[in-house]
């Protein structure tokens, strides 16, 4: 019996972890196009991990995943800010710099 659970298990390939990290890396650079990628891949490799770990182990992988995440973010939030206000500064700005003219018209 513990023979044909060990034969249903998938095992975890080098190449489900390079392909994981590669998203990831693509995406942190930048490259929206490859997040479909990385939760594809991601997905695989949580399930085939998930196969094998304990509940407990599971949930502390997934914490230091998380903690990851949030140390990258919090790397990078200036830049994040930066790129998110220059996106919204055409649109906030149009209807100031519009503004101001037609009251100095009106002098």
């Amino acid at each position: 019996m513990d023979n044909q659970i060990q034969k249903q298990l998938e095992d975890i390939l080098p190449e489900d972890i390079a392909r994981t990290f590669e998203s990831a890396y693509h995406v942190i650079k930048g490259d929206n196009e490859h997040v479909e990628d990385l939760l594809r891949h991601g997905g695989a490799l949580l399930r085939k991990a998930s196969q094998r770990l304990t509940p407990t182990q599971l949930v502390l992988g997934i914490a230091v995943l998380a903690a990851g995440a949030v140390l990258v973010l919090t790397k990078y939030s200036d830049q994040i800010q930066d790129a998110i206000e220059d996106f919204t500064d055409g649109d906030d700005q149009e209807p100031a710099k519009q503004a101001k003219p037609a009251g100095q018209a009106g002098q």
